[in-house]
């Protein structure tokens, strides 16, 4: 499905060409239903078909904006074209619980099918373009597209693995290390760089996802640089030793592939 946002996110991931994309528009490879697509061997005139009947519009939300908040009717899911969106809820002190980050070509709003509500808030971290599908006509498509349907299934198991991803009693190394391998995986599967990318978000809601104080995050990352492993500067992030970032990974990322 092919829909060209009118401004690239601002600062975007490093990109590499996609393999194998020449012959479909740049933008199909940041879909989250372009596997869907594939798998029936669409060509380009069937995949606007699907799209003009699947996405209900096309919106663009500025750093800070919600697209949705916590107890909203659930009318669709929305598929990150660029830009992150942030994931959270308020306890009931008002203090922030951050559930997770969603990159270009990813989909936000899966926990709200069952409750018909959404259970959390999103934020946009940056320049953020999302496609919002209707789910019950997707559902309906799905009943005779086998690649559709095989398709939300995965991303449905995708989303129950992100959370059940640090839910053991890991340390702060192996935390850290599996957030960062998790990112370079998911940028890697959207044909973006999964060595050298951009981090959308504030160390401290890095933190906050992690369950660990700020100080710690940054402590971890300066002994990471310090021992060769990966390069910060800011928010520029390149991985040094990818095999030893995932080894240091493993017990997490083992059940929990991305």
């Amino acid at each position: 499905m092919s829909v060209h946002p009118a401004a690239p996110p601002q600062p975007p991931p490093v990109q590499e060409p996609p393999s194998g994309s020449r012959s479909r528009p740049y933008s199909c490879s940041t879909c989250a239903f372009a596997d869907a697509c594939c798998s029936e061997g669409y060509d380009d005139g069937a995949v606007a078909q699907m799209q003009a009947m699947l996405v209900d519009d096309v919106s663009h939300y500025e750093e800070g904006q919600h697209i949705f908040r916590e107890g909203d009717p659930f009318d669709a899911i929305a598929a990150v074209r660029a830009g992150t969106v942030k994931t959270y809820i308020l306890d009931r002190e008002g203090r922030e619980q951050v559930l997770g980050f969603f990159l270009p070509g990813e989909v936000v709003g899966l926990n709200a099918i069952h409750p018909q509500i959404y259970p959390c808030n999103a934020v946009a971290l940056d320049t953020v373009v999302l496609c919002r599908f209707s789910f019950q006509r997707m559902s309906s498509l799905a009943s005779t597209m086998p690649g559709l349907q095989s398709r939300l299934f995965r991303l449905l198991s995708e989303d129950i693995g992100k959370a059940a991803l640090l839910s053991g009693d890991f340390s702060a190394d192996e935390r850290m290390a599996a957030f960062i391998v998790s990112l370079s995986r998911r940028y890697a599967r959207r044909g973006f760089s999964g060595t050298r990318f951009h981090l959308p978000m504030a160390r401290t809601d890095i933190a906050n996802y992690l369950r660990l104080a700020p100080e710690t995050v940054s402590r971890v990352l300066r002994r990471l640089r310090t021992d060769g492993v990966l390069d910060i500067d800011r928010r520029e992030l390149r991985i040094l030793d990818l095999p030893r970032l995932e080894q240091m990974a493993e017990a997490i990322l083992r059940d929990h592939a991305h």
